[in-house]
């Protein structure tokens, strides 16, 4: 039997971070007319999702941000934020409803970032997503480094992002660690727990980020990060084009995108 024919037929969501992450690519920046011709392209496209930036980042970013904010594009907007009521308080500034808020969940990022104290990082994840829900946003939640997280904890701040109201939860191989058959395990587990949707976030430092989110679909994450060319910080992430096309010739999987 080919492969293709066992994948799940359930519909991904392409949520395209060249704004974002491809901008975080050594040497790239773009401008404000360059970010709008991104966006109204990825939205021409039928992109579905766009991830635009980060606006707590400064006056110039939050500017784009708001520009592409006031485009009326059909694509839903998200902006990245950390787990800090200034971050979101930034996003609700440029006009986003969506938000999304990223936190550490391996040992190694959180003894960086908090010293250690996951508690801590729990309890500012906490405030930030109710003071996102209290204004009205759609949060979603990424574990940073998920790859490198202890299984279980990481299904706990899974779980207790979707307790609190996180409409998706994002699985992020940060550091570009992982190979396929662990990503579909990893990810498996998380999608058999949860009842909101899994997103991959991979990296491409072995070659490898295409092939992870297609695990990562075929484990049952319904959502899936790109970027255009696979642009991206490092080796850079998935190539938008090539998951919209693998998607749609080896699985089968309609991805609404026009190619």
């Amino acid at each position: 039997m080919n492969h293709h024919f066992t994948m799940n037929k359930h519909p991904v969501q392409i949520n395209d971070t060249t704004l974002r992450d491809g901008e975080q690519a050594a040497g790239v920046a773009f401008n404000v007319e360059e970010k709008i011709a991104i966006a109204t392209f990825l939205d021409a496209i039928g992109v579905p999702e766009l991830e635009i930036g980060v606006p707590a980042m400064g006056q110039e970013e939050a500017e784009s941000i708001r520009a592409i904010a006031n485009l009326g594009l059909n694509a839903q907007l998200l902006g990245w934020n950390r787990a800090k009521l200034s971050d979101i308080q930034a996003s609700i500034d440029c006009g986003l409803e969506r938000v999304h808020i990223s936190v550490p969940v391996s040992e190694i990022q959180i003894a960086a970032k908090f010293r250690g104290k996951q508690q801590v990082m729990l309890d500012l994840l906490r405030d930030a997503i109710n003071f996102a829900c209290d204004r009205g946003l759609a949060v979603s939640v990424g574990g940073e480094d998920s790859s490198r997280a202890d299984p279980s904890f990481l299904l706990d701040v899974a779980y207790y992002a979707q307790e609190l109201g996180a409409f998706r939860f994002r699985f992020c191989d940060t550091v570009g660690i992982l190979d396929p058959l662990n990503t579909y395990s990893k990810v498996r587990s998380l999608v058999h727990h949860l009842f909101i949707p899994i997103e991959m976030h991979t990296h491409n430092d072995f070659g490898l980020a295409m092939a992870n989110s297609l695990a990562g679909i075929e484990a049952g994450a319904r959502s899936v990060n790109t970027t255009v060319n696979g642009i991206g910080e490092r080796a850079g992430n998935a190539a938008l084009e090539e998951i919209v096309m693998a998607l749609k010739h080896l699985y089968g999987i309609p991805t609404g995108i026009n190619q």
